[in-house]
């Protein structure tokens, strides 16, 4: 089932412009807001899943504020920098307020606790999805936030492994997961590489999640990244991609359809998408390969 935020909020002050952008990948759900700011603009929120959130962009010289309780987190910290942030567990009560500010573009990651906790298997660190983070920066969260808010107002999203892989590096980096080096070079049995290989061979056309493969191979899901990679040297998403562009080529060799055609036969959005994807992969272009077929 679709992960669904649950979260109560009640503001008073904003006005949305345009239209929520907005992806879901597994276990999380990642909106990206863009509104202008009245006086005395704030808000009340409380949601039952934890969450991060992003101030991407602002207009104005103030900044805002954040109360919990008698807890007042200060905007000083982060306002040197742009991409303040901050991180609200589950069930925590929180209010806002902007002050000096006429303008907002933020992006919040409702996160999915449970799948956060199969992701990382033992290796999350219970206590840090319990903590709150408010008015803080850091330049790698920040950098990958800012990826993710661009598949959300992207017309033409990347694969979904893409936003998998890069959520799990911001997670690992929020909550400051890690391994032991041991764990790392483990590499999947022959066993478990054959049923994840023959599971992208079979549905290599569709979205393939990042858990499917997990499940599959009876791992977390960065467990099974790190093993997967050590065994193939590629990740998950390089080597679906490398399969896709296999099938691509062999319809090619045969002639019969034109480029645009393949390409939506085998899962890209486009021709242009095919092209920036097989010259990635290949190195040429698919026209200059038939060409030199």
């Amino acid at each position: 089932m679709t992960f669904q935020p649950r979260m109560k909020n009640e503001i008073a002050g904003f006005s949305v412009i345009g239209e929520l952008r907005w992806r879901a990948w597994d276990g999380v759900i990642a909106d990206v807001w863009s509104v202008e700011c009245g006086d005395g603009a704030g808000g009340h929120y409380v949601s039952e899943d934890p969450r991060l959130f992003v101030l991407l962009e602002k207009k104005g010289k103030g900044d805002i504020t954040l109360f919990s309780g008698s807890v007042r987190a200060s905007p000083a910290a982060a306002t040197a920098r742009p991409h303040r942030m901050d991180f609200v567990p589950a069930g925590m009560p929180l209010s806002s307020r902007v002050e000096n500010l006429s303008f907002l573009r933020h992006l919040d990651l409702h996160i999915d606790a449970n799948a956060l906790r199969r992701r990382f298997s033992g290796d999350l660190d219970e206590g840090k999805l319990a903590r709150p983070r408010l008015a803080f920066h850091d330049d790698r969260v920040a950098h990958l936030a800012g990826l993710i808010a661009e598949e959300c107002l992207s017309d033409t999203p990347m694969h979904g492994l893409y936003g998998d892989g890069i959520l799990a590096a911001l997670f690992a980096l929020l909550f400051d997961i890690r391994r032991g080096e041991e764990r790392i070079r483990k590499k999947l049995s022959p066993h478990q590489l054959r049923r994840v290989q023959d599971h992208i061979e079979a549905h290599c056309m569709r979205a393939i999640r990042l858990h499917e493969l997990a499940d599959i191979a009876g791992l977390s899901e960065s467990y099974f990244c790190h093993a997967f990679k050590a065994t193939t040297g590629a990740t998950p998403h390089q080597w679906q991609m490398q399969t896709r562009i296999r099938h691509a080529q062999s319809l090619m060799s045969q002639k019969r359809q034109s480029l645009t055609a393949i390409a939506l036969s085998t899962g890209f959005s486009d021709q242009a998408h095919f092209t920036r994807v097989f010259k990635r992969y290949t190195g040429i272009t698919p026209a200059t390969w038939l060409r030199e077929l």
